[in-house]
């Protein structure tokens, strides 16, 4: 019961810090990192950015490490908990980039619309999913947060995951990582488990 609870805490911890805005950090002091993991220290991970670069990310006394697994557009259901980065479309409807399921005990986590940097103009969306409604691109979601609503379609083929517990055993040459940081290190490593490459 008692890691049960503290994968819970630590899942509740890691949707907090990626997905939403921490009141104490500003997005302009937050570095993100996408790539793939080449060497591992105890206190660094040099990183194959998504971009080709090297980078080196220092990390905070004590961090921790989070996993995420595949998902299907199948899994996710009305009163689901989602967050989906998106872009602006032509028809008004916003395309999913990738979309993350959250756990029914992170329900509410970060719960917004804001600015993201995975590609140029999207935004990260943290929401319920209130609809879903079936279509030849795949499905729309209407997502509904803070007495809003959005509506954002999923094509076929975008990445679907959701957090899974990890140890830092899984954070080792090769495996697809996301960090987010400040200019102190990382306190926490997404790492994709099974191949997965974490698409946020």
């Amino acid at each position: 019961m008692m890691r049960k609870s503290m994968i819970s805490f630590g899942m509740i911890l890691i949707g907090g810090m990626i997905l939403g805005a921490s009141a104490a950090l500003h997005a302009a002091e937050l570095t993100r990192v996408r790539g793939t993991i080449e060497n591992v220290d105890a206190n660094s991970l040099k990183v194959k950015s998504r971009e080709g670069q090297d980078v080196t990310v220092q990390l905070k006394p004590g961090w921790a490490v989070t996993g995420v697994v595949a998902a299907s557009v199948a899994d996710i259901k009305p009163g689901d908990f989602v967050g989906i980065a998106s872009q602006p479309t032509d028809n008004g409807v916003a395309g999913a980039i990738e979309v993350v399921i959250f756990p029914a005990a992170m329900k509410g986590t970060g719960e917004g619309d804001r600015p993201w940097d995975v590609k140029p103009n999207s935004s990260m969306t943290n929401a319920t999913v209130a609809n879903v409604v079936k279509s030849v691109n795949g499905p729309t979601l209407t997502l509904a947060f803070q007495g809003k609503e959005k509506k954002i379609n999923i094509p076929e083929g975008t990445p679907i995951v959701t957090f899974a517990p990890a140890t830092k055993d899984d954070v080792k040459p090769g495996a697809g990582v996301f960090i987010m940081g400040d200019s102190a290190g990382a306190e926490r490593v997404v790492v994709g488990l099974h191949g997965i490459a974490p698409p946020m």
